[in-house]
Parts: structure tokens; sequence; C-alpha cells
């Protein structure tokens, strides 16, 4: 794949309109929950997906529209109507300790699919995966109150501390052929749901547009090594993040992405940063607090600390943020299974091997510090934090903070705890002498290493 550049605009040519990333996000968010509203007038198929584990080129090529429970659900958060729809489905009769991703998702179809962005059109097909122990049962009250058909493929994930698959492996290739053998089976049922033959050329289409919108999400997220940090990883990061889940595979996907890197690699190059005087560099480790998100960006932002970056960018990019994860379109088919083998293998290392994960990203960002973010609702990231928190202290030194609300649910956000609780880790940061900016020199050195 060729190297993106940016490109003289011929004499006398109008000036580009500047690219606001997170206006166009807003805007390209809009048209997805128009075009799911109209699914049903156009006779689109349908299909539940999660952000991991997805088959979403797959779908793709037989023209599903598709729908992102996971999306829909802390955009109910981002929209404070969360606490309506989680109130709604604990009255009908679920637990305060379940995912509240699935409780929200439950009071959506309380509320005959009714959502604050737009009506969410019943699903042909849900596809789940083990990527989360909670998205085969999520699937399972789809069938049970929509009667919508769930297809769950298994994938493999890492088997040990150290242990990994490389491509070209005898147990990469086995994996792969297990991994082969679903998806065709889901093209079985997704002919027969649409009435199409399977496009293989098709396929290949989407997956060069992925390819190029993971190309430059790596080069966005490579320009955030640099000292000022271009973008916060957790408020802008989730918007791109998003981009990428949405619009995988597409050509808005790829414009959004082009341009994104255009953007950054302009700000690195004036050395604008997010933070105005940056002091702190920090890594986020768990999903978001969707419902006090812009709160709590402030609360770090205000002592001079950004997230140059964070692990959600990681698990919740459905395998797109490593760059040597490339399908061969020659052979598309046969490169999905093996970059899905190899993709779930990295985000369930994520989950379950998170120390190895972190310890790296701490030296490639060059992290002051680490904060963890415990989740009341989703044992499935909480419940190894402390381990991790405790490896990374004692291995790298690295000073963190555990601080604990919920995805969605705002009843569990605490605004004066974790004010305290942030301002003592600062606190700490400053008395440890920690937080000095890097040398100019590293600006220039890691905008080179992202082109």
């Amino acid at each position: 794949m060729t190297t993106a550049t940016l490109e003289n605009a011929p004499a006398g040519a109008p000036a580009a309109a500047p690219f606001d990333a997170r206006a166009e996000g807003q805007r390209l968010f809009s048209d997805w929950y128009a075009a799911l509203a109209d699914a049903p007038a156009r006779g689109q198929p349908v299909a539940n997906v999660f952000v991991m584990g997805n088959a979403v080129e797959i779908l793709r090529t037989f023209d599903f529209q598709l729908v992102f429970p996971e999306i829909n659900s802390l955009q109910t958060g981002v929209r404070k109507a969360s606490e309506e729809y989680i109130r709604v489905s604990e009255d009908y009769g679920m637990s305060p300790d379940v995912c509240s991703y699935v409780k929200a998702d439950v009071g959506l179809i309380l509320k005959e699919q009714h959502h604050p962005a737009g009506q969410i059109p019943k699903a042909d097909i849900a596809i789940a995966s083990n990527m989360c122990s909670t998205f085969i049962k999520w699937a399972e009250i789809w069938e049970r109150m929509l009667n919508t058909p769930a297809f769950v493929l298994d994938l493999p994930g890492q088997r040990g501390g150290n242990w990994q698959v490389r491509p070209g492996d005898a147990q990469h290739a086995a994996d792969a052929r297990w991994v082969e053998a679903q998806f065709r089976d889901l093209i079985e049922k997704c002919e027969r749901i649409t009435g199409k033959r399977f496009d293989m050329d098709r396929l290949a289409e989407v997956e060069d547009r992925v390819n190029r919108m993971v190309y430059h999400w790596n080069n966005v997220m490579q320009l955030n090594r640099v000292c000022p940090a271009p973008y916060n990883a957790m408020l802008d990061g989730l918007t791109y993040i998003g981009i990428m889940n949405v619009y995988r595979g597409t050509t808005e996907g790829v414009e959004f992405m082009r341009r994104l890197e255009d953007e950054i690699r302009g700000k690195v190059a004036r050395g604008e940063g997010r933070v105005a005087q940056e002091r702190f560099r920090l890594l986020f480790s768990g999903t978001p607090c969707y419902v006090s998100m812009r709160r709590l960006i402030e609360l770090f932002e205000t002592w001079g600390g950004v997230f140059a970056y964070s692990d959600y960018l990681t698990f919740a990019a459905g395998g797109m943020d490593a760059g040597e994860l490339v399908y061969d379109t020659s052979r598309p088919l046969e490169s999905l299974a093996e970059i899905t083998a190899l993709a779930a293998q990295r985000g369930l290392s994520n989950q379950f091997f998170a120390h190895e994960r972190l310890a790296q990203q701490v030296r490639d960002y060059d992290v002051d510090g680490i904060v963890f973010h415990g989740i009341k609702s989703c044992r499935f990231v909480s419940s190894g934090m402390a381990d991790t928190r405790d490896y990374l202290n004692r291995r790298l030194q690295v000073p963190s903070l555990y601080i604990e609300s919920d995805l969605i649910d705002p009843r569990y956000w605490s605004d004066a705890q974790i004010k305290n609780r942030v301002d003592a880790f600062f606190e700490s940061l400053h008395q440890q002498g920690g937080g000095a900016p890097l040398a100019p020199k590293t600006v220039a050195a890691e905008a080179g290493r992202a082109a």
C-alpha cells in the first residue's frame, strides 16, 4: 500500500474546507441512524453485530444494514437518556448487576425500539462471538424477545501468558481453517436471508477499503506518541473508533480516516496539542463512562493531563488497531479467516493478559501514569485490573489510579469522590517529579515514523 501524502492544491484553486473530525463524525453517525430507520422501507436486510468478532466484511457484501447494539446503548448515555432505559429493563426483572449496555438494549426493546437517535429496525440475523462473555447471552435475549436468529462465531484466543500464534505456523493455519469453515456457514445463511449469491470480488473490494482505513488509523495512533499529544485518546479517540466500526469497509470510512490523518499530521507539524500546557501523558485502561465522559476528561485536563493512549482503542477496534493485520485481497475469504483469527487472539489477550500489552503501550507513548477504570456492570473487563495494576507498579514502577463508575448508568458516578481521587493522583505525580515535557525532537522523530 502506498503512503498517503499531502498534496499542494493547484494555483488559484479554492482552499479546501477545514476538516472538523468531531463535526464530521457526528454527521456520519446521524446519517447512519437515518439509514437504520429507513432500512425496512428500502427492503434492506439488517444484522445486529458487536464491535468485536463480527464478520462485517461478509455482511457488507450482502448489503446488510448494520446495527451495533453496544453503540446504541452508549449513545443513550451520551444523550443523557440511559437511566430511563435501564430502569425500564430493571422493572422488567433484570438484575442491577447485569451489563448496563444489555439493560439499555432490553429497555429499547421494551420501548418498541424507539431510540433517542431514531427508530432501530428489527434484525434479520444477529452475529455474536466469544470475544465477550456477554455477547452470547445478549444474542439469546434477541432470540427470545424478538425471534432474531443468532449466529455465534467461536474464535480462538490466547492460550496462556507470552503465548502467541504467528502467521504461517501450524497453529495459526488450524485456527484459520476453523474460522473459515464458520464463515462459509454464515455465507450460506446470508444467501438464504437475502436471496443473493455471495460475491467474492465484492468481499475483496470491502477488504481493500478496510486495509486503507487500518493504514490511516494506525498512522493517527502513531502521531499521538508526540508531545504535545494532538488529540485525547479517550474523548477524541472514541469518536474516531466509532467511525472505524460503523463505517468499516466503506468509502465514507476511508475518506474520514484519510482526512483525519491529514488533520492530525498538520497539528503535529504546528506543535498543537489537545492540552495547551501538557504536563502528564496518561494511559486509560478499561471502558469509558459515557454518561459523564466530558466531566471525566475535564478532571484530568485541568491538571495538564492528556490520555495519549487507551487500551479501549485496542479491544474495541475489532482488530483494526494493528497495522500488520492486512487482508490479502487476492484470496479474500481465506485471508479474512486468517486475519480474524489473529485479531481475535489480540482482542482476547487484551482482556486476559492485559499487562503484556499495557507494558508495551507505556513505553510506546512515554506514559507518566495509568488510569484504571473499573466498571460496576462489566466484570469481563474489570475483574483482572487489580492484578494488572500490581504487575505494572512492580515491574515498571508506573504510578496508577483506580476509579470506578459504570458504562452508562449515572447512578454509579460520584463526582466528588472521583475528583478527590484524581486530584490526589496528580499531587502524587507532582511530588514524584513526573510530567516533564519531552524534548522537541520527539515531535519530528515520531511524525517521521508515522509517515
